[in-house]
């Protein structure tokens, strides 16, 4: 992925608190804390030492950006479908960065072409990974990537933060300030979650956003998540 991020793209602005970003993607605050922040240094701006992970876009304050959404539910799925260790991690994506020139790998859709190759090869020397197993980390990489729509420069403009072939749930830096929504029509998730809790029937709430109620239920799911 060339180097096109600009500064006023709103893909990178501060839009996240630590807890909202964890909220969103449905894994633990500390955890996606540590990927961001260097213990001791919150008010300091990450280096490309040997300890980074991801970048926030802003420090201090600590908030993230649309695009460090994206690169911590990849990184996410990297450790819970394959258990990619973080130590391992760090170290294949410098060696990707080194050898392909990409500055943020976890953002790119680079991880399943030659950058991709590169993590996997590194990967596997760290941790004496079978063929087998680099096979399905590929593929793992593959089916990941299909939950980030991209647009012509390659890229994420959109992210489906539930697993699987679900795209009822949206995340887009363009749409309700890049809160979760109904993808087809951009209502958030939490309104509807909201009115559900006033006792508000599915069939209402379907009816007046011109929903199925099937997109009622996963706007419920996905925020009652843990």
């Amino acid at each position: 992925m060339a180097d096109v991020l600009k500064p006023e793209d709103i893909r990178d602005r501060p839009a996240y608190t630590v807890p909202e970003a964890a909220g969103y993607l449905k894994m633990p605050a500390p955890t996606l804390r540590s990927w961001v922040q260097v213990v001791g240094r919150p008010d300091a701006r990450r280096n490309t030492g040997p300890d980074l992970l991801i970048e926030p876009a802003c420090a201090s304050p600590l908030r993230l950006s649309f695009n460090n959404l994206v690169e911590c539910y990849t990184l996410r799925a990297l450790r819970t479908k394959h258990g990619v260790s973080i130590r391992s991690a760090v170290i294949a994506k410098e060696t990707a960065k080194k050898a392909c020139k990409e500055e943020r790998l976890f953002l790119s859709d680079q991880l399943t072409t030659d950058a991709g190759e590169i993590f996997l090869e590194k990967y596997g020397e760290l941790t004496n990974v079978t063929k087998s197993g680099q096979l399905a980390m590929k593929a793992i990489l593959q089916e990941l990537l299909k939950s980030i729509d991209r647009d012509d420069l390659r890229l994420p403009k959109r992210l489906y933060p539930v697993d699987g072939e679900n795209r009822i749930i949206a995340i887009d830096p363009y749409v309700a300030f890049g809160r979760p929504v109904i993808s087809c029509r951009g209502i958030s998730t939490g309104a509807i979650v909201a009115r559900l809790d006033t006792n508000e029937t599915e069939e209402e709430i379907a009816d007046d956003y011109d929903l199925t109620l099937e997109d009622v239920r996963q706007a419920a799911i996905y925020e009652r998540a843990a």
